[in-house]
């Protein structure tokens, strides 16, 4: 039994703490002098160092068009022994057999056994093309008999249905689908991961997720910053392809999902495209009785958004499934920039009482039971319910029963790359999106990415959104979580 906090009690058993260390391979990433290389991959790579989790045999060979000696960029990656440094321009030859010679002397030295991940930290723009050269090199099969290749590509996956599907087509004439991870970061977060261990390790909740006692579900995702360095890519996405299409529908897929007949990745994401084939799909000429689209006040003056953008930078949907377990109970997702606070969580509230035993109360009196994944900044999982308070014979008082991840285990949960790092060099793609669910989310979406169907409502700064969003929920008698 361990007790690290105060109020909570934690008994882990060993034999259940389940990880495993990955076959020897070596890491490409490209695009190694940018952004989400210093602040995400680097990191997680030397946290999984300090874990004992990498490979005995692993080395990171970095490719940019940067110049850049192999002794800072060993430096930017945390002091790695075994880093290494190419420089080339991403769509020249040249640069490909460049590569194919250093890995197979790398493989060689670090006993690698042929395997190697791709990881294409670029643009959009490349994520057909760097395969492709990675293909004409011979790499796309090993870098040597035997061995295995993977090649993991950010978001965003396309920005219709139309090119996603164009993106599909080219990645699958080069690559199996159970060698391409579409990486989606939100999925890594330990708080999301916990949702299906929550729901189907426990017996007590299943029976009570469904429409007969849950009365609605919020999820939310908000932001205190605005666009910042991200302005120029921002402004000709906006919210639904940088967020929606992505982060927020998978976050519903995971709480409306049916329990899969096991933990296996495709039987997961099975019941996970279950559930976007059946969200009901917006009606386009009635956007505005589900739909809210913002921008913040100021947004069109920050330097690389164009004058006179439509861009949203918020976005409310109320949706709802057409099948069996969830008919009839509203979905609201909201999220967006520049807003009163930040937060991202997901709550789902349960029915009221259908009859008050204490006459001096009638049921509307009594707090409906809320339970709340607490997803940042303060991982953790909360319930709510109805408790007497000492004191005269009839005093009611909501309490709120926490778990906090800090609290409990005595640390912060590790940040999302690393789990998804570690889960792309085991070969387990439970996490990471498929190509079936990729078209789902398009599709259900389309109505959206018309720029005339819904215009961007204007907000405050540092407010709660549009005002219009409010009246979403109000329609349904319900109101928006304040906290």
């Amino acid at each position: 039994m361990n007790s690290p906090s105060r109020g909570v009690s934690l008994s882990i058993r060993e034999g259940l703490c389940i990880e495993q260390r990955p076959d020897p391979c070596g890491l490409v990433l490209f695009g190694a002098s940018g952004d989400l290389a210093e602040r995400k991959l680097f990191p997680a790579l030397n946290h999984l160092s300090e874990k004992g989790l990498l490979p005995k045999g692993f080395f990171v060979v970095g490719v940019a068009r940067s110049e850049m000696s192999e002794a800072v960029f060993r430096h930017r990656a945390g002091g790695f022994g075994a880093a290494h440094y190419l420089r080339g321009d991403y769509g020249d030859p040249a640069t490909y057999a460049a590569l194919a010679k250093l890995l197979s002397e790398l493989d060689a030295r670090h006993g690698t056994r042929g395997n190697a991940i791709f990881y294409l930290a670029v643009p959009p723009t490349l994520y057909a093309e760097v395969p492709r050269r990675l293909q004409e090199a011979g790499l796309l099969q090993g870098v040597r008999p035997g061995g295995w290749s993977r090649v993991v590509i950010e978001k965003p996956f396309g920005r219709d249905l139309d090119s996603a599907r164009a993106l599909d087509a080219e990645l699958a004439g080069l690559l199996r689908e159970d060698q391409l991870y579409r990486i989606d970061h939100y999925l890594g977060k330990e708080t999301v991961q916990n949702i299906l261990m929550f729901r189907f390790a426990n017996s007590i909740f299943e029976p009570v997720w469904n429409r007969d006692h849950v009365d609605h579900v919020q999820i939310s995702v908000l932001e205190e910053v605005g666009v910042e360095h991200r302005a120029g890519y921002y402004d000709g996405s906006g919210v639904v392809r940088d967020m929606f299409q992505n982060h927020m529908l998978q976050l519903l897929a995971l709480v409306a999902m049916d329990p899969p007949s096991s933990f296996d990745p495709d039987r997961v994401r099975d019941e996970k495209v279950r559930v976007l084939r059946a969200l009901k799909p917006l009606p386009p000429r009635e956007l505005s009785k589900c739909a809210v689209l913002g921008q913040y006040e100021g947004y069109r003056k920050e330097a690389g958004v164009a004058p006179g953008s439509g861009t949203p930078t918020y976005g409310a949907l109320r949706l709802e499934l057409d099948n069996w377990r969830w008919r009839g109970v509203p979905f609201y997702l909201r999220t967006g920039k520049r807003l009163s606070r930040r937060g991202a969580e997901i709550a789902v509230r349960f029915k009221s009482v259908p009859h008050s035993l204490f006459r001096t109360l009638a049921p509307a009196d009594l707090e409906s039971n809320t339970l709340v994944f607490r997803i940042q900044p303060d991982e953790g999982i909360e319930l709510t319910f109805e408790a007497k308070k000492p004191g005269p014979k009839l005093c009611l008082g909501a309490l709120t029963m926490k778990f906090d991840y800090a609290e409990a285990f005595g640390e912060r949960p590790p940040e999302a790359y690393h789990r998804l790092l570690l889960d792309c060099m085991l070969g387990d793609p439970t996490l990471f999106m498929r190509r079936d669910a990729v078209a789902e989310s398009w599709s259900f979406l389309s109505p959206l990415l018309d720029p005339k169907a819904l215009v961007a409502e204007a907000y405050a700064p540092g407010s709660a959104g549009p005002a219009r969003a409010e009246r979403l929920l109000e329609a349904d008698g319900r109101r928006w979580r304040t906290s």
